[in-house]
């Protein structure tokens, strides 16, 4: 991708230096509302600690509460697909500073988010239930060590660049934009889309699977699927034949046997 060019300003400039100051506090903001959100929603969908999870909330008939879970989740779905799109960005940046740009795209995903924790209606029953305790421990294990995958995956690709903190850090300073750089290295290596992996662990991982759930962890997995398609069209004209060779030799999200095992 090509690097962002940031308007040349005079550093003393007192609306300059309070401009900059301005974006960097956002992207701070921003960041700490994306975190609060974020670990509040491990408990939410795992039913730990938070009062407001995935199986309870508001009652009502089974039709509405699908109806709704529906569309928080179609807005939080379409939000992240629209914009994240190049074409997106760069009328989205006629509007507002190139440098608030990921920040505010990170603000609109967490709000949404924070919608669903918030207005999320329970689907009560079970569809399966785990009653061992070694199969209830394995399977929270593997619930945090999903969202274990995705935070390290986060930190893989530059944590506070893709939350938008080190953009407006970058531009607070008056440093110019850093041009994003293709990086094969650890999970990335096994997997294309680790941190997406990480999610559909932590998603299915659930030793009682309720209705509600299930929907949540469905779609999920129906949006991922298909804006790893999109998001891929978009790696292959930044990188070209780079990542073209990178999907020939490394799978989307089901690591290869021969990896685990040490094939050749």
């Amino acid at each position: 991708m090509s690097a962002i060019s940031y308007p040349e300003t005079n550093l003393e400039s007192g609306a300059s230096v309070a401009s900059r100051g301005a974006i960097l506090l956002y992207g701070i903001a921003t960041y700490l509302f994306f975190l609060a959100v974020f670990v509040y929603t491990i408990g939410f969908v795992g039913g730990f600690i938070v009062p407001k999870h995935i199986e309870n909330g508001l009652p009502g008939d089974t039709p509405s509460a699908i109806l709704v879970d529906l569309v928080l989740l179609a807005l939080f779905a379409i939000q992240h697909s629209v914009m994240a799109r190049p074409a997106f960005k760069r009328w989205w940046t006629q509007i507002i500073p190139a440098a608030a740009e990921r920040s505010t795209f990170v603000l609109c995903a967490s709000a949404l988010l924070a919608l669903i924790v918030w207005q999320w209606r329970p689907v009560p029953g079970v569809v399966w239930e785990v009653e061992s305790p070694m199969g209830v421990a394995v399977l929270h294990g593997l619930y945090f060590l999903g969202w274990g995958i995705v935070l390290y995956a986060t930190v893989l690709i530059d944590h506070f660049e893709l939350f938008g903190v080190r953009q407006t850090i970058d531009y607070a300073f008056g440093r110019p934009a850093r041009q994003t750089q293709f990086t094969e290295r650890s999970l990335y290596r096994v997997v294309r889309h680790p941190l997406m992996l990480g999610f559909l662990i932590a998603f299915w991982a659930a030793p009682v699977m309720s209705p509600g759930r299930l929907l949540f962890a469905g779609v999920i997995t129906a949006w991922v699927l298909l804006a790893i398609r999109i998001e891929e069209k978009t790696l292959v004209e930044a990188h070209g034949e780079l990542y073209e060779g990178y999907r020939r030799r490394v799978p989307a999200l089901l690591p290869r046997l021969r990896w685990w095992t040490g094939a050749e």
